[in-house]
């Protein structure tokens, strides 16, 4: 299996499985001197841990993250980091019902037909338990990105949109309830409603919205390597994402020209925003904000109609623990992989000027 890496100079490669003995990766790259704040690392784990809150899946992991390598007396060394999470709390015998038979909008198929065979415990690699792993990369990326602040936030959740412009919104409210949302009002609709939905045996997908401040100019790569190249690929890399927009999105097409354009002000910074800080695939110093869709999970504890490996209709029924709603737990991962995406172009930055 390829594709197991992230990264060109500040590169991370994740392994492990869902119901296997531990996930974890390798950071390759990582500058030496940086001072890590262990503490930090491990609140991230903890935003994205299951079991979390009651909208979330219940398995119980304590997401525990062990550094093997790359850290000496608190401060990074410039050699690889080795870490690993212990999973703990597998039930894998909540999954022998779908052994020989696909779940819909799954990986099962389309690994079966690619590899030959699949772990069917938990979806295996495919699994989103794997991002547990980028958040550890991520954190660390953060602390070496001083300065740069980056806040994601869940801004809908099915037909409940948060229709304000971020920069209307207390970001500092995120983390006040389990949904992630800044506005309180429209984070308790949020929750009743991932409530119902979980009641039902159901799923219902949502919308992740993320802000990077003081990004300085420069960063991205033009032609193929563009900032918000690398930020789409970053985030269509993780579980469940459907669509990735930046700037002023797919609504930018309702306008004309002559209203879009950024005009400039006279310290180079610009009267508006429509480029979501990024132009010509390199940062301008604005604030870079983007919108990540999430589909519902796939996973329904609901009778359902599928096919065996001989091609065969057969009924059966979703079960173990499973998110009703993934975007709560996501907001990490995508601040994660934001963070890796910068820390990367930063590093490429270093390497091209004298």
């Amino acid at each position: 299996m390829a594709g197991n890496s992230f990264g060109n100079l500040f590169k991370v490669s994740t392994f492990g499985e869902s119901h296997g003995k531990a996930i974890g990766g390798v950071i390759d790259g990582c500058p030496s001197g940086i001072t890590l704040d262990l503490a930090a690392i491990q609140k991230d784990l903890d935003r994205r841990k299951p079991g979390q809150s009651a909208i979330v899946t219940q398995r119980k992991e304590p997401d525990e993250v062990e550094f093997f390598s790359g850290i000496f007396e608190g401060k990074t060394t410039g050699t690889p980091i080795g870490f690993a999470i212990h999973n703990t709390n597998q039930k894998s015998k909540d999954y022998g019902h779908i052994k020989d038979s696909y779940r819909p909008s799954h990986a099962d198929y389309v690994y079966d037909q690619k590899y030959g065979f699949r772990d069917y415990r938990g979806g295996g690699r495919s699994s989103a338990r794997e991002t547990a792993s980028r958040v550890v990369a991520g954190a660390i990326a953060k602390q070496f990105l001083k300065g740069i602040e980056i806040q994601a936030f869940v801004s809908q959740v099915g037909n409940l949109k948060l229709n304000k412009d971020y920069r209307e919104l207390d970001l500092s409210q995120t983390e006040n309830n389990i949904v992630r949302c800044p506005d309180q009002e429209m984070a308790s609709q949020m929750e009743d409603y991932i409530k119902a939905i979980k009641k039902e045996g159901d799923t219902i997908g949502g919308v992740i919205t993320c802000v990077a401040k003081n990004v300085p100019i420069g960063l991205g790569e033009p032609v193929f390597d563009k900032l918000h190249a690398e930020l789409g690929k970053a985030m269509l890399s993780i579980n469940a994402v459907k669509g990735f927009e930046y700037g002023s999105g797919f609504d930018g097409v309702t306008m004309k020209g002559s209203e879009h354009n950024d005009q400039f002000n006279t310290d180079g910074t610009t009267k508006t925003n429509y480029s979501g800080g990024i132009q010509g695939g390199i940062s301008n110093g604005m604030d870079i904000y983007f919108n990540v869709a999430f589909k519902p999970v796939a996973t329904v504890i609901q009778g359902y109609e599928t096919i065996d490996r001989q091609g065969n209709k057969v009924q059966t029924q979703g079960k173990g623990r499973h998110d009703p709603c993934v975007v709560p737990r996501a907001v990490p991962i995508v601040e994660a992989m934001t963070a890796l995406v910068l820390a990367d172009f930063t590093l490429i930055n270093r390497a091209i000027k004298l």
